[in-house]
C-alpha cells in the first residue's frame, strides 16, 4: 500500500513539473543594474527630477518624464514594460501592495547579486566583492550548456568587465562579450563595425561600456547563431546612479527599455522563438531611498537596497500584469524559475530557492 502511495505522489509531482513551461524552448534573462522598483512602478521620482541638484536641465526632464499620475509616468519612462509586460506577462515588487521581492544576499551590490540571480543562492562568504575573481558557483547558463539540448546554444553579453568571472568563462565554456570585448569569429558587417567604434566611442567608466554596443553585439548573436539560452547584462543604470545624474539614469533606462522591445519584436519574427521564447527580467540590487542623496548608493550600509523587481513574459505565464497581492518572493527564485520553463529541474550545489508558481500556468 505504501509503494502505492508513493508511487502515485511521484507520478503527480512529476506530471506537475512538466506542465511547467509546456511552449517555452528558448529562455532569455535580461538585467538592469542597479534600477530600483520605485521608478519602473512610479516614473520620474518628484524629489529628484527637479532642482534636485543632479540634473542638468530640469525643464526638458520634465517635459521627457514627468506627470502627477503615476501610470502615466510610468509609461512615459518605461513604455514596454507598461503596454505589453503588464497587459501581456507579470511585474512583481510593488511594495504599496506589500508585493515585496528581496535579495538574500546581504551583501546589496553588483557581483553578488548576479550570482544569486543565475545561481539560486546567495553565497556571502565566498561572493562578498566585485573582484575579478572566477565565480566558484555553477550559474544556470553554464548547467544548460551541459545538457545535450542546449550546449553550444548559450551566449552572454554584458556591459561590465566583471561579467566573464562572474559567469566563469573559463569553466562553463558559455561565450561571454562583456566590457570592451569584440565580436570573434565569421563577423557580419555590423560587427565589424561595432567593433570599430567600440575603440573610438569608450563611454564614461573605465570597466562598463555603454549599453549600446552590448545590445547591438547582442543583436548580432541572434541574427547570427540563433541561441536558445541568452542573457543581457545592461548596465549604464547603475553607472550613472553613482555619478549623480539622475537625468541620465532615467534616459538609459527609458532608451533600456525600447532595446528590450527590440529584442521581443525580433523574437517575435522569427520561427525559432515566436511563442516559443520567455523573457525573465529583473536587477542585481536596488538603492537608497531616503534621504533622497542615498539613491545615488547601495550596499549593506544602505537601508532598503535590497529590494528589487522582477518582470516574465512569454507563451507560458499568465498574463497577470501588475501583482496587487501581497506576497513575498525573492531573487534566488529566478534560477530554478528560468530552468523551469525548459521543462528541467535544476538542482545546484546549495539549496536553490523555489520556483515561482504564478509565473505558469
Amino acid at each position: 500500500m505504501k509503494q502505492k502511495i508513493f508511487l502515485f505522489l511521484w507520478l503527480f509531482a512529476s506530471t506537475a513539473f512538466a506542465q511547467k513551461g509546456k511552449n517555452t524552448e528558448n529562455i532569455f534573462i535580461i538585467t538592469l543594474d542597479g534600477l530600483r522598483w520605485q521608478e519602473l512602478f512610479y516614473g520620474a521620482d518628484s524629489l529628484l527630477i527637479d532642482d534636485s541638484g543632479y540634473v542638468e536641465d530640469p525643464g526638458a526632464l520634465v517635459n521627457e518624464f514627468w506627470d502627477h499620475d503615476y501610470q502615466t509616468r510610468r509609461e512615459k519612462l518605461m513604455p514596454f514594460f507598461w503596454n505589453t509586460i503588464a497587459k501581456e506577462g507579470q511585474l512583481y515588487g510593488n511594495r504599496k501592495y506589500d508585493n515585496k521581492v528581496d535579495c538574500t544576499n546581504k551583501m546589496w551590490f553588483s557581483y553578488p547579486g548576479y550570482n544569486e540571480i543565475l545561481c539560486g543562492f546567495a553565497d556571502d562568504e565566498r561572493i562578498n566583492s566585485n573582484d575579478k575573481k572566477p565565480n566558484p558557483n555553477v550559474t544556470i547558463l553554464e548547467y544548460l550548456n551541459q545538457q545535450k539540448k542546449y550546449k553550444g546554444k548559450v551566449s552572454a553579453f554584458g556591459s561590465w568587465d566583471v561579467f566573464p568571472y562572474i559567469l566563469n568563462e573559463e569553466r562553463s565554456g558559455v561565450p561571454v562579450n562583456a566590457g570592451f570585448a569584440k565580436a570573434q569569429e565569421d563577423l557580419t558587417e555590423r560587427e565589424k563595425f561595432l567593433n570599430k567604434i567600440q575603440d573610438e566611442i569608450r563611454g564614461p567608466w573605465g570597466g562598463v561600456r555603454l549599453d549600446v554596443f552590448t545590445h547591438h553585439y547582442a543583436m548580432e548573436e541572434l541574427k547570427k547563431n540563433k541561441p536558445k539560452v541568452l542573457y543581457i547584462a545592461y548596465g549604464e543604470t547603475d553607472d550613472y546612479a553613482h555619478d549623480g545624474e539622475y537625468d541620465q539614469y532615467l534616459k538609459s533606462a527609458h532608451q533600456t527599455d525600447a532595446y528590450i522591445r527590440e529584442v521581443w519584436d525580433f523574437a517575435q519574427s522569427h520561427d525559432q522563438y515566436k511563442g516559443k521564447t520567455t523573457f525573465v527580467i529583473t536587477t542585481d540590487h536596488g538603492r537608497g531611498t531616503q534621504p533622497k542623496d542615498t539613491w545615488r548608493d547601495h550596499g549593506a550600509s544602505v537601508p532598503n537596497a535590497g529590494e528589487i523587481w522582477i518582470a516574465v513574459i512569454g507563451p507560458d505565464t499568465p498574463a497577470l500584469g501588475e501583482i496587487k497581492k501581497a506576497g513575498q518572493y525573492y531573487q534566488n527564485q529566478l534560477a530554478k524559475s528560468a530552468v523551469a520553463f525548459l521543462r528541467i529541474d535544476y538542482s545546484a550545489q546549495q539549496e536553490v530557492g523555489k520556483v515561482v508558481s504564478p509565473m505558469f500556468k
